[in-house]
């Protein structure tokens, strides 16, 4: 009885330590997003010098999730317009069936861009990554 006990003891602490984990892991995937979302509603032409490196950063991290990693190598691609292979990776994403919806609508704005956001692209960021 003290073994079934202690083996559901363990069962509930490590379920609660994956959910923190996992938690925390959203936590700074959505921090990612909303800060490619405010590089890209605030791109004029091409993103500055300090935001391809703060979306370098992004895309580098092993920690964030894939998908996060391409939409912030795709915005740090645009030069005017996304790159060929960027609005091919955005219609991937665009296409998945596991991506939230939020992320779907980023990865539209960034495979559409051109030379800068539209009012409603500004919107929708800022609606979706307040």
């Amino acid at each position: 009885m003290i073994m079934a006990l202690t083996r559901k003891l363990i069962t509930v602490t490590l379920l609660g330590f994956f959910a923190q984990f996992a938690t925390a892991q959203n936590q700074a995937a959505l921090g990612a997003l909303q800060e490619i979302a405010g590089i890209v509603a605030s791109i004029n032409h091409f993103p500055s010098d300090a935001d391809k490196a703060a979306l370098g950063d992004i895309s580098n991290n092993d920690s964030l999730p894939q998908g996060v990693r391409m939409i912030a190598s795709a915005a740090s691609s645009i030069n005017h317009a996304p790159s060929d292979e960027s609005k091919q990776v955005m219609a991937q994403l665009q296409a998945a069936a596991r991506a939230p919806e939020a992320v779907k609508s980023l990865a539209k704005i960034i495979s559409d861009f051109n030379h800068m956001p539209s009012d409603e692209d500004k919107v929708t960021l800022s609606q979706l990554f307040p």
